[in-house]
């Protein structure tokens, strides 16, 4: 079977996060991605985890500290992230589009933001590392946004960056898909 979206975008960052290495989830949600990270990355490598809700954060930090893992979680929006990252190169980010799962469904990530804090990503990039965006795209504002990341993203320079989308396409009802930027 094709993996799923989910699956296919912890394949896409894993192949790019060594050990010792500093990913960052701009969306921590839940925590899932954040404590997927700090597998990767191991006990040496540095995960950080930004979201703009209290209760995203204290989600993640909860899961974390059932898993035993660690991230320096941040309460603040993905477009200031590069304010609170020390390190000069990051190997991966991953962002979850859309909004809180169990929580209030207007608080959403916004095109903005998101491109914001991209651009920002895209310039701490180490040569081969890749930003994994989970697009969802069935209420909305993540229709505005998704179709502001693809003119972005179709609109990066192909000497510096590869952009792959992967999707299923005879799925019903919006379904999420990747959009995956490498560095060259």
């Amino acid at each position: 079977m094709l993996p799923g979206i989910l699956e296919q975008a912890r394949m896409f960052l894993k192949e790019v996060i060594p050990e010792g290495g500093t990913a960052v989830d701009a969306t921590a949600g839940n925590g899932h991605d954040t404590l997927f990270l700090t597998g990767c990355t191991g006990p040496e490598g540095k995960v950080y985890s930004f979201d703009i809700q209290q209760q995203a954060a204290d989600n993640t930090a909860s899961r974390l500290k059932n898993a035993g893992a660690e991230a320096e979680i941040i309460v603040s929006g993905h477009q200031h992230a590069l304010r609170y990252i020390q390190e000069e190169v990051i190997d991966a980010a991953v962002f979850n589009l859309g909004y809180l799962p169990g929580s209030d469904k207007t608080v959403t990530t916004t095109p903005e933001t998101t491109i914001a804090g991209l651009e920002g990503f895209l310039n701490r990039l180490k040569k081969g590392g890749r930003v994994v965006i989970v697009v969802y795209h069935g209420h909305s504002e993540g229709k505005v946004e998704k179709d502001r990341l693809l003119t972005f993203s179709e609109a990066l320079p192909q000497k510096e960056f590869q952009v792959l989308q992967y999707q299923f396409i005879n799925q019903k009802n919006s379904p999420p898909f990747l959009l995956i930027i490498e560095k060259k």
